[in-house]
């Protein structure tokens, strides 16, 4: 009983657009914060005294607010995956179980 309802999932096209959708999404946000946490590290790297520039007359590093806008940066990657995840990811899923109690 078990494979049969595991392989109509499967074979549900909105399963497969599902699992399309939901991946290319999550690729995408994930090479984005890649991009920007490993483009920081290279500039620590290579031009570490870019990031050590200090702003004003104090003694706050042009560094410390670009780290806290990658940390908030992640931060909003999560909540759009999240409100994605909650409205069309979720209405897809929905509407597989019902096509298969159906």
């Amino acid at each position: 009983m078990k494979q049969e309802i595991v392989k109509q999932i499967q074979e549900n096209p909105k399963y497969q657009e599902l699992v399309s959708k939901r991946s290319k999404f999550a690729w995408t946000l994930s090479i984005a914060m890649l991009v920007i946490y490993y483009a920081f590290i290279l500039v620590i790297a290579f031009d570490p005294s870019l990031l050590g520039t200090k702003m004003g007359d104090g003694v706050m590093t042009i560094g410390i607010p670009i780290g806290v806008l990658i940390i908030v940066f992640a931060f909003v990657l999560t909540g759009i995956y999240v409100r994605r995840a909650n409205g069309e990811f979720d209405e897809l899923s929905r509407e597989i179980k019902e096509s298969v109690k159906g």
